[in-house]
């Protein structure tokens, strides 16, 4: 398939690359009304419905209300870091593009040509490479903001794509790296039915990849104010929520193109020839991503954001261990399978089996465990003390662990004194 890239004409490769960058700026500024408005009906509410009709170019507009503000830029910072970080964060959301299949070969002006910029044997491995370097403008702007909150967001997004992009790294279980040739072998039956823990694996690992909700750690405003872009104002901000989206659908996109057959049609429309042919199959690739558009807008309306403890959990003790496992079955049938033995009940059979384990295993609760004895001890006042029967004889020197099951007991924090205290103090005698 790959054979086909390489031989247009300089202007229909310019042509493309703006197609590419007027599609993602439209759709990140749909994707953002989308959003408001969706959490808008989930939370009965109405959302944006004033600028444009049904509010459709409110994000055009704050776009631009951000492009005109002021750009400050504390002394704190390393300057040059600072401006670079979210250049680097944007750049390769752009970049990953340039690999995925819009739709078949079409004629543009007497030329044929695919609606793909490019593609590779390795364009998958690509694609995880460049994403890669994007998460590096969220580490620098945290490490270059001279600031805690952004720091540590920083070294929270570090730890994200380590944990994470393993997982999706190991969920890819196709004969071939080339996304257009990983479309044309979804001809008959799409991949999300061949491998579906493969499939849930890598819907787990794009959310937390791409630092949206409930897995959004490294910008959690309830503990690290703003996260890594706490600092930036105006237009730099805005290259960070301009990346947040595009490698949103990014990632929807790959999902698409690797389990639900790309740009071709859904069955049964797929009974009509031309289906899969012309310009007609940008409507089923543009759906399948809307689709997954639409699931990451419904769990940032529903779920409350992750621990961080749970967090690397899910990434390090779930999904890394059903990948490797997940990996290797599919090894062993298409091993079996060129040896002539029809495996494919059971590998279904092994997934479903998998897939209830692994469900079982997130939503079951944990046994309580008794609470582990601790050498770490604080002295408690007077007040609090007296609180606690039979812990001490003497109040002042009454301990507690200060974790207590494993979690930390913060110091009760002082009293004032109320009304009536006061009240009670005013009408003593003053002993004249």
């Amino acid at each position: 398939m790959t054979e086909i890239f390489g031989i247009d004409p300089w202007w229909l490769t310019a042509l493309k690359t703006v197609a590419i960058f007027v599609t993602l700026v439209l759709l990140t500024l749909f994707n953002i009304w989308a959003e408001r408005r969706v959490v808008a009906r989930m939370q009965q509410r109405i959302g944006p419905n004033r600028v444009g009709p049904q509010g459709l170019l409110q994000s055009l507009m704050d776009g631009v209300k951000l492009a005109l503000k002021e750009d400050v830029i504390p002394k704190a910072v390393d300057r040059a870091v600072f401006i670079i970080a979210p250049i680097l964060a944007t750049v390769p959301a752009f970049l990953t593009w340039a690999v995925i299949p819009f739709g078949p070969e079409v004629s543009i002006f007497g030329h044929r040509t695919p609606l793909q910029l490019t593609d590779f044997p390795v364009a998958v491995l690509y694609i995880i490479a460049i994403a890669s370097v994007g998460i590096y403008g969220i580490v620098l702007a945290g490490w270059s903001s001279g600031s805690t909150y952004p720091l540590l967001g920083g070294l929270r997004s570090t730890a994200q794509m380590v944990s994470y992009e393993i997982a999706m790294s190991l969920s890819f279980a196709a004969s071939t790296m080339s996304t257009s040739g990983i479309v044309s072998a979804q001809d008959s039956r799409w991949f999300i039915i061949v491998v579906p823990v493969s499939f849930l694996i890598y819907v787990v690992a794009m959310v937390g990849e791409t630092n949206r909700a409930p897995f959004d750690l490294p910008e959690a405003e309830g503990e690290l104010v703003g996260g890594f872009h706490t600092e930036y104002s105006s237009l730099k901000f805005a290259l960070f929520f301009l990346a947040e989206y595009i490698n949103l659908v990014t990632v929807s996109a790959l999902a698409t193109t690797l389990f639900l057959g790309g740009w071709r049609a859904p069955w049964p429309i797929s009974l009509w020839s031309g289906a899969n042919t012309g310009w007609v199959p940008l409507i089923w690739f543009f759906g399948k991503l809307l689709v997954f558009v639409f699931v990451f807008i419904w769990l940032r309306g529903t779920l409350p954001r992750m621990r961080y403890d749970q967090f690397m959990k899910l990434g390090w003790k779930v999904l890394i261990p059903v990948s490797l496992v997940w990996i290797v079955a599919v090894a062993a049938v298409r091993v079996y399978r060129s040896e002539g033995v029809d495996l494919q009940r059971l590998l279904v059979g092994a997934a479903v089996v998998l897939a209830i384990l692994v469900v079982l295993y997130l939503f079951l609760p944990e046994p309580k465990q008794a609470p582990a004895a601790d050498d770490r001890i604080v002295e408690l006042e007077p007040d609090e003390a007296e609180e606690l029967e039979g812990e001490a004889e003497e109040p002042a020197k009454a301990r507690r662990p200060v974790f207590a099951g494993g979690y930390p007991v913060p110091p009760m924090p002082e009293k004032s004194p109320s009304r009536s205290d006061a009240a009670t103090t005013s009408e003593e005698p003053s002993g004249v």
